[in-house]
């Protein structure tokens, strides 16, 4: 079955980084783009940033300049660099793997890794 499985989260300080990292497995990983999305509490969840299977890249304006998406598919693996992080960016981060192919819809979550910033 397939399995997306987001790590690295934690509590950092503001100004501070963290890398997340999604491992998919059950897919065959570079056929799909990839986005990253977040859920405060209380808010509707939010598109971060996208990483297409040709390795083009899209962010939300509320994260551009501060986080970059990459991918590795030999490692079957997204990856969600964060610097500069605010209070604001407290939440828990998703990762989603999609595709559209023959008139169908694949689209598949992860469980979420939670992040905090805070002092």
């Amino acid at each position: 079955q397939v399995q997306l499985v987001e790590s690295g989260g934690g509590l950092v300080q503001p100004g501070g980084s963290l890398r997340l990292s999604c491992a998919a497995s059950g897919i065959i990983f570079s056929l799909f783009h990839m986005r990253w999305y977040r859920q405060a509490p209380g808010k509707q969840r939010e598109f971060l940033a996208l990483i297409t299977n040709a390795n083009n890249t899209n962010y939300a304006d509320s994260v551009k300049g501060r986080f970059t998406i990459s991918r590795d598919n030999a490692k079957n693996t997204v990856y969600l660099q964060m610097n500069s992080l605010k209070v604001e960016d407290t939440a828990v981060y998703y990762c989603n793997a999609g595709r559209a192919t023959a008139g169908r819809r694949y689209d598949y979550w992860g469980q979420g890794t939670q992040v905090t910033v805070s002092s």
